[in-house]
């Protein structure tokens, strides 16, 4: 079965399942990464109602991936030039929020419910009220890659305890 080429003319709607609450105010306030604050703080995934039965069986789990749309960007780029680097670079090499599809994803601790409907979690680099899009868990057999190469990014790598 052969599918029919994507057509980039093609709108896809989103709904966002709810919002993030950070205690970053403006882009200027927000980490690089959201690694970079130690201790990091705790910020909240609120879930709209009609989300919340979504979020059944999370308990178990350390870690989420919270997909995010970065509503505040308003002119995307296909370069850029980070301001920790100096040279342009592409877009797509890059964690630069300035996308065609202005679409972060951050791995967060998850550290419990704060009540129903809203989880507690750490490593956010978001505007507070950003629409959040989806959650999945995260699996350290599955998305972790220790191999993995960071490209022109290495030399600016966010020094972890426990990371080489």
């Amino acid at each position: 079965m052969t599918r029919r080429p994507a057509d980039p003319a093609t709108i896809y709607p989103l709904r966002p399942i709810g919002v993030l609450r950070t205690p970053f105010a403006t882009r200027a306030d927000c980490p690089r990464n959201g690694r970079q604050r130690d201790p990091a703080p705790e910020c909240r995934a609120e879930i709209f109602a009609d989300f919340v039965s979504g979020l059944a069986d999370l308990a178990g789990f350390s870690h989420l991936i919270l997909l995010y749309w970065l509503d505040e960007v308003r002119e995307p780029s296909l370069t850029m030039t980070p301001p920790f680097d100096g040279q342009p670079r592409g877009v797509f090499a890059t964690r630069a929020p300035v996308r065609p599809n202005p679409i972060a994803l951050s791995v967060v601790a998850f550290d419990g419910f704060a009540a129903p409907g809203c989880l507690r979690v750490r490593y956010l680099d978001c505007i507070d009220g950003t629409p959040l899009v989806d959650i999945k868990p995260y699996l350290p057999t599955t998305d972790s890659e220790p191999a993995a190469r960071m490209g022109w990014l290495a030399p600016h790598a966010t020094p972890r305890p426990g990371c080489a």
